[in-house]
């Protein structure tokens, strides 16, 4: 069977371009391949178009807005779930504008499609009783329980991220000041991230428990699990419910029941964040591209900061409601300014 050149190229992204030229990680090119086995199958259940009949000239800004809109309506997507299929489709365009231009009008107009907004999510993270309550559920004088307590101290104190907690090798680890670790990031990059002294001498330990501590051992990866294999993402997930679980028992209203690796890693940035530490800094510990990603743990609501500053000023300031909020005359005055504008 002729393959059609839509078959023909996608085939040399998928497989070629993305892990060979992009360096994608396998987990971006899955998540491409995902995409394009939903836009297949749009076009074989709205257009009645075959896989094995798509042509390059079917991918279009018509048909690609017909898509979207397909994942949202009929498969329940959400917005940010449309715009990541958009995304893979925009990856893919921009690919073929050099090796295939015939079509380059049309590949404008696909990369025109602008990306939706949807209603702002709060960010969910654990204040400092919260984070305490959690550790203090890890039974420290367990093997495990060691473990525990030293792959959440090393999420919590780092803001890494879970697939690169489980990457960790123990020659990663520099334990002589200054103390720092190696942190293989998104498309294989690596940088590297300050180990507070608090973590120190629990690695430490734990290194030394599991034998972790000779020089034949440097390549072994840090954290294994029960059957002594390295930790999956939905590992690390099981192991960090099962302590909000009891956490919960305690304190139902301050431990949310969906805590996760990634909402460690949201409350690591937003401490950073009450803390006063510059976005710049933020943004290279957590591994950001762009200080725009950071940006979004800055605009915490204004009134929850207020409440946190004078909680934890209250010996210092008293707490105190702005003066302007009982001021009707001054409230009245700011109206008029617009007036004869």
């Amino acid at each position: 069977m002729k393959q059609t050149d839509f078959a023909l190229s996608l085939s040399k992204f998928l497989v070629t371009y993305l892990p060979n030229v992009k360096g994608a990680s396998p987990r971006t090119i899955d998540s491409y391949r995902y995409a394009f086995i939903l836009l297949l199958t749009y076009f074989n259940e709205e257009m009645e178009l075959t896989a094995d009949k798509i042509k390059l000239s079917d991918i279009k800004y018509d048909n690609v807005l017909g898509f979207l809109e397909w994942l949202q309506t009929c498969r329940n997507n959400s917005i940010t779930t449309r715009n990541q299929r958009l995304s893979a489709l925009n990856s893919f365009i921009k690919f073929l504008m050099y090796e295939k231009p015939d079509y380059m009008r049309e590949y404008q107009k696909i990369l025109s499609i602008p990306i939706k907004k949807g209603p702002a999510i709060e960010i969910q993270y654990l204040k400092t009783d919260g984070i305490q309550l959690f550790f203090d559920q890890i039974p420290m004088n367990t093997k495990d329980g060691m473990r525990d307590y030293v792959m959440f101290m090393l999420l919590y104190t780092t803001g890494i991220r879970v697939s690169e907690l489980i990457a960790i090798k123990v020659r990663d680890l520099s334990l002589q000041e200054p103390f720092t670790m190696v942190v293989r990031g998104k498309g294989g990059k690596c940088h590297y991230v300050p180990l507070m002294r608090s973590v120190i001498h629990p690695l430490r330990s734990y290194l030394k428990d599991r034998g972790l501590d000779k020089v034949e051992k440097l390549n072994e990866t840090l954290f294994l699990n029960h059957l002594k294999q390295p930790f999956t993402r939905q590992g690390v997930n099981y192991v960090i419910k099962k302590y909000t679980k009891l956490a919960r028992l305690i304190d139902p209203i301050n431990i949310p029941e969906n805590f996760s690796p990634h909402k460690m890693r949201h409350t690591t940035a937003m401490e950073l964040v009450d803390s006063g530490v510059d976005l710049i800094y933020i943004r290279d510990l957590l591994g950001h591209v762009s200080v725009k990603t950071t940006e979004v743990y800055a605009k915490a609501d204004a009134s929850k900061r207020r409440q946190a500053i004078e909680a934890a000023s209250k010996e210092l300031v008293p707490s105190e409601i702005p003066l302007w909020d009982n001021d009707n005359n001054l409230k009245d005055w700011l109206k008029s300014l617009n007036k004869g504008l």
